[in-house]
């Protein structure tokens, strides 16, 4: 029988989640203005740019303008002015089109047209750039712009992290990339600005030779969103060191580690003991992924991987699966973090593993470009937006 007080919290806990989702849909409302307005900035500015209607001086006329008029504005500065030239130029391409097509990245919208009511900006008769000049209008007056219809796919992440992915990404496949793994991992701009520094795109859609056959079998909706490489610079190991150190600068940076293994990954604790008879087994770092809703053993190594490593790896999984693991949960995963890995070694010992196993390296390596085209399909399957 439910007691006074659990009606009253599960009551308040009612009230809490009505609060959170209206507040997660005015943050949705805010990033959706925001971006509509980049939108039809760039749109505006962009066809001035391509007429040769304007020029640079014109673009930095209008930011100290628009300053001037409303001392309170921010985020359009010359620098960002371009940037919305950049967001619309690129998300109204053709070849964007294309790929938002082929993956199925949700559906299009016409945005109203923009509109400036007071002033406008115009070109002398002499016609040189240079000379261009912000000459008042009618009142009421209104010049319109015809943008091209917004994809809503855009509304995945907030303006501010477009800016970032535009300017550190070249292709289209590594944007669309990072808007979605943005999406994923609800990634803020700090957390964003790194990843594009540890090249995620990399690491997350790079060949998965790294995956034992029952990790495929029990969790094939987790591959493609589990790196296989990890960058950890953040952690200043010297060239030479040992497991304690790797172990040691993890936990003081542990807040960068699970960033970059991904943000359902919550730490549970170092040197987790497994009792198994008369004898007791320590678990170099034990996580529980929120996602996958299991236990996530990661043993560390700093030598080259070696296949007898697999056998203490499924050790410790079978103890955590009997002692360990409660009845709601799935079978815990490992995973090997390596300094080193021969991919042929790799893929014979992974080949026969019934166990969710994984081993990962944490050192860069190169990734052919077809092999990440590749894989963005595979990816984009699990986190686009469905069609309602």
């Amino acid at each position: 029988m439910k007691t006074t007080e659990t009606i009253a919290t599960q009551e308040f806990q009612h009230i809490h989640d009505i609060i959170s989702f209206r507040r997660s849909r005015a943050l949705q409302t805010v990033n959706h203005e925001n971006l509509l307005s980049a939108w039809e900035v760039g749109a505006f500015v962009s066809e001035r740019l391509k007429n040769s209607v304007w020029g640079s001086k014109t673009v930095m006329q209008l930011s100290e303008y628009l300053r001037t008029q409303d001392p309170t504005l921010r985020g359009y500065s010359r620098s960002n002015i371009y940037n919305m030239v950049l967001l619309y130029d690129t998300y109204s391409s053709l070849q964007f089109t294309q790929y938002h097509e082929k993956l199925n990245l949700g559906k299009f919208v016409q945005a109203p047209p923009g509109q400036i009511a007071e002033a406008r900006i115009v070109q002398p008769k002499t016609g040189q750039l240079d000379n261009t000049e912000i000459v008042q209008v009618i009142p009421g007056q209104i010049v319109q712009t015809l943008p091209a219809q917004f994809p809503t796919f855009l509304e995945l992440t907030t303006l501010s992290n477009h800016f970032l992915i535009l300017n550190a990404s070249k292709t289209i496949e590594e944007r669309i990339f990072y808007i979605l793994y943005a999406h994923k991992e609800n990634l803020n701009y700090n957390e964003m600005l790194r990843c594009l520094k540890n090249n995620t795109y990399i690491s997350v859609l790079g060949e998965k030779q790294g995956f034992s056959k029952g990790f495929k079998e029990v969790y094939p909706q987790a591959v493609p969103m589990l790196k296989d490489t990890l960058q950890v610079g953040f952690l200043e190991l010297p060239k030479k060191h040992t497991e304690k150190r790797l172990q040691n600068s993890i936990l003081d940076n542990m807040k960068d580690f699970v960033l970059e293994l991904g943000k359902d990954f919550l730490f549970v604790d170092k040197e987790y003991a497994l009792q198994v008879g008369n004898s007791t087994f320590k678990i170099d770092l034990l996580f529980y992924h929120r996602g996958l809703q299991c236990l996530v053993a990661i043993e560390l190594k700093t030598g080259k991987f070696k296949p007898e490593y697999m056998g203490q790896l499924e050790f410790y999984l079978e103890a955590l699966d009997r002692d360990v693991r409660h009845s709601n949960e799935n079978p815990s995963i490992g995973i090997l973090l390596c300094q080193e890995a021969d991919r042929s070694i790799v893929e014979y010992a992974m080949s026969r593993s019934l166990s969710p196993t994984m081993i990962a390296k944490y050192e860069s390596q190169l990734i052919p470009k077809e092999v990440l085209q590749r894989s963005l399909e595979e990816f984009t399957q699990f986190l686009t937006p469905k069609k309602k």
